[in-house]
């Protein structure tokens, strides 16, 4: 069972989370509980069918609390603090995720240590090593860090919480908490997530990309491929927004306040205002354990010393990264490079009306034609994510456009 895949999931949710709703408002954790309850709904996902899956995930946590206590013990027991070792355990993280996405390539077939959600959890682990690293974090409780891992809510598609904020939320009484507020957020998250992804996304998908098999003589190719951009855009928002309203509030009734993944993209005012409204958690984790490291980098080793030179290289990385994450495919990387395009170009922008102030005009009006130009900035980004060109290469346009 996919979480909140169906209506359906959230009858045994509900069902389950009601012992510990009345635990937290008479001020009580009820962490054996949350184990036993975490468990059940892990097995819904990685049992029975998915038993493969379910193996694949026990070992790869072990696998990753032996890299990350290993690298405890090494930068905090020890007090060392060598390159090698940090960039020797960053890539043992990684090995597992690397097997998944290059295995497909190799040899035609699903990896066997494949499971939903991998990526994320990918990035957690990552995230507490760099931290480490850092000196932010001085100890990594075991008990912790495993369910900070294994957290079901978040587990198969995020928001990516950090280790830090996480284990506070384990240890801090709930005497100090205002569950009621907490518990009416997250509700109220839940209904949002089932208006966007069972309402919104379910209409968006029956009525504007299934029927999507059109004659091309019937309609122009541009018509489609419009059709296919917006409808497309907008259905992956709503139905990923939708999924990310659930796990939030979720996490929220259970007593966690993850971050929230989503916060009106689509009335950005250019594209680095996009980025900070869009998959939030995913953006800022690559923003600060990819670009800002980067840039640090490059200035550190005095490679290039044009801070806007070191900023557009620096985007290109962390996007073309961000595309291959998603997929080794070309429509992919060519979607991380546009990003990476627009980042550079609204830089760019930015610095010429710093330079020329006045010569720019600005009010409401100016506000609403950039919000209008961003959001079909994305919108076609969307388009490429789609893979519609990489279809459109191989079939003939002039009989059928797929359905895909």
């Amino acid at each position: 069972m996919i979480p909140y895949e169906s209506p359906r999931y959230f009858i045994p949710l509900i069902v389950a989370i009601i012992p510990l709703i009345i635990a937290h408002l008479k001020g009580k954790k009820w962490m054996g509980y949350q184990a036993v309850f975490t468990f059940a709904f892990l097995w819904l996902t990685f049992g029975g069918p998915n038993i493969r899956s379910g193996i694949a995930l026990l070992c790869y946590g072990v696998w990753q609390v032996l890299i990350v206590k290993g690298y405890e013990y090494y930068r905090i027991t020890l007090k060392k603090n060598t390159t090698h070792i940090f960039i020797i355990s960053i890539l043992l993280s990684l090995v597992p995720l690397f097997c998944v996405k290059l295995t497909p390539f190799i040899i035609h077939k699903p990896s066997l240590f494949g499971f939903l959600g991998i990526s994320y959890l990918t990035f957690k682990s990552i995230n507490v090593i760099m931290e480490i690293r850092d000196g932010a974090l001085k100890e990594v409780k075991l008990l912790h860090f495993i369910y900070f891992m294994y957290f079901f809510p978040t587990i198969s598609s995020g928001p990516i919480d950090r280790y830090r904020r996480f284990a506070n939320d384990m240890d801090e009484s709930f005497a100090n908490k205002d569950y009621i507020n907490m518990l009416g957020k997250g509700f109220t998250c839940i209904f949002i997530g089932l208006f966007y992804k069972f309402i919104v996304g379910y209409l968006i998908d029956i009525y504007a990309l299934h029927p999507f098999a059109i004659e091309a003589t019937k309609y122009p190719v541009i018509f489609n491929l419009l059709k296919v951009m917006y409808s497309y855009g907008l259905y992956l928002f709503f139905d990923f927004a939708g999924y990310s309203m659930f796990a939030v509030g979720v996490s929220y009734i259970m007593g966690y306040e993850i971050p929230k993944n989503f916060n009106l993209p689509f009335i950005s005012k250019n594209i680095k205002d996009f980025w900070n409204r869009w998959h939030m958690s995913l953006s800022f984790w690559f923003r600060d354990f990819v670009y800002m490291r980067l840039v640090y980098f490059i200035v550190k080793k005095r490679v290039i010393k044009n801070r806007n030179v070191i900023s557009n290289i620096s985007y290109f990385g962390l996007f073309l990264l961000m595309g291959a994450w998603h997929g080794l495919t070309w429509y992919y990387l060519a979607y991380g490079a546009y990003h990476a395009v627009l980042m550079c170009v609204t830089d760019a922008w930015i610095r010429w009306k710093k330079k020329h102030k006045g010569l720019v005009p600005t009010g409401k009006a100016i506000d609403v034609i950039n919000i209008v130009l961003t959001f079909h900035a994305v919108m076609f980004s969307f388009l490429i994510f789609s893979g519609i060109f990489d279809f459109i290469i191989k079939y003939p346009v002039t009989k059928i456009l797929p359905s895909w």
